[in-house]
């Protein structure tokens, strides 16, 4: 089929729930993407920080191929062998001793949510069940994680939301002191708000958010749904603020493009869930895990280095473009999760790379983010920054005649 044959059937028979750019890609490769038509796009999406190691790449496909040869999925009822690899892979490679498995970022959130609740019963003995999170955060679309998400247009017209959470402003210890009440279990923030225009605090908030948790016994969580495994320039983004937490959060990235979601936890914390408390059908499956063992060994050998190879020229020289275009207001970001803010409506001009064959996504209505894959080579990133050029002096051009 070609885009408009696919366009047409996709807005026939699917549900109206995503504002779609007309593009209908088919193959990829590395950083790149080819559409219904052939053309070819440079992937700076990365399938929303999915695709961290770019598409099709070598060694993810040798994982799919060889686990789907031998076994795609028993259940959670049995020892799974790639399941506990995983969680070996996981657990030495951060501060948590256990791991949960699930589908999603959401899926992984709600279980930390639960784990706190149940944390507060079992080992403190107490009727705490409060989680506060941050302003502007994002942290899923089920109904408990849109009432946890700080933004009220992901909220609206869903009312009731559901009871136990409270809003604090990141970055502002003194907003959490007003925010806590002695219901209150327990913190949860992402290290970067990616979804809110990736804003970032300092790394003396972060240990300033530690003191006060350890201070009135409260969890602290970090959502690295989006911003963990190596998009940073290290494995987990908590490492940048020279803080742990007590739970944490992945997905997107996890299953090199597989949908897997995990939450990882500390002993004393982990050690409240017992049988029967949570669970997930497909949670952690042979062939999933796999996949994603494979995934983080090549983000730790791989992806992690380059990042820190190229990220200061990356922003070095996105931060030359905002010296020149002086509608490009600020450049947020560290790693490979970057935003241009704007002093105009960002979709219009995700439109234009689009046509120009760059993919880029608009978060917020006058926030560019940048997501480009981990393994992006220098040439690469400079002909996205050369388009990048082109369409911004058009859009100069357009403002100025």
């Amino acid at each position: 089929m070609k885009t408009e044959e696919i366009i047409a059937l996709s807005q026939k028979y699917l549900m109206n729930t995503y504002n779609r750019l007309p593009m209908a890609p088919v193959k990829g490769k590395g950083a790149w993407l080819w559409d219904a038509d052939g053309k070819k796009y440079l992937d700076f999406v990365s399938g929303l920080a999915v695709c961290n190691l770019g598409h099709s790449y070598p060694k993810v496909l040798y994982a799919i191929a060889r686990q789907a040869r031998k076994l795609l999925h028993v259940s959670n009822i049995y020892h799974i062998d790639h399941q506990a690899e995983l969680a070996e892979l996981l657990v030495k490679n951060s501060f948590a001793d256990k791991a949960f498995f699930c589908n999603s970022g959401a899926e992984a959130n709600e279980a930390a949510v639960k784990l706190a609740r149940k944390y507060a019963r079992k080992v403190l003995k107490q009727d705490r069940y409060e989680v506060i999170t941050m302003r502007n955060s994002f942290h899923g679309r089920t109904l408990a994680m849109i009432t946890a998400t700080g933004q009220e247009k992901f909220q609206k017209d869903f009312e009731p939301l559901v009871p136990g959470f409270r809003y604090a402003d990141f970055g502002s210890i003194e907003s959490l002191e007003k925010t806590i009440t002695p219901q209150t279990i327990a913190v949860m923030v992402e290290p970067i708000q990616g979804e809110g225009g990736v804003r970032i605090a300092s790394p003396d908030y972060f240990k300033s958010l530690r003191d006060f948790c350890n201070q009135r016994k409260l969890l602290l969580i970090f959502d690295e749904v989006q911003v963990g495994l190596g998009r940073t320039g290290t494995l987990f983004a908590y490492e940048q603020f020279g803080v742990t937490p007590d739970m944490m959060t992945l997905a997107k990235a996890l299953g090199g493009g597989l949908p897997i979601g995990a939450m990882l936890a500390r002993d004393g914390v982990a050690e409240a869930f017992q049988p029967g408390d949570h669970a997930a059908t497909f949670g952690g499956g042979p062939f999933v895990t796999a996949v994603a063992c494979e995934t983080v060994r090549s983000i730790l050998k791989e992806g992690v280095p380059n990042v820190k190879s190229l990220q200061g020229y990356l922003r070095s020289s996105l931060e030359r473009l905002a010296r020149e275009f002086r509608f490009i207001r600020e450049v947020r970001g560290v790693g490979f999760i970057l935003a241009l803010d704007l002093d105009r409506e960002a979709r219009p001009l995700v439109v234009k790379f689009l046509k120009e064959g760059l993919l880029l996504n608009a978060v917020q209505p006058q926030s560019l983010r940048l997501l480009p894959p981990l393994i992006i080579k220098k040439k690469e990133i400079d002909t996205a920054l050369a388009i990048m050029k082109k369409v911004f002096n058009e859009e100069r051009s357009a403002h100025t005649s």
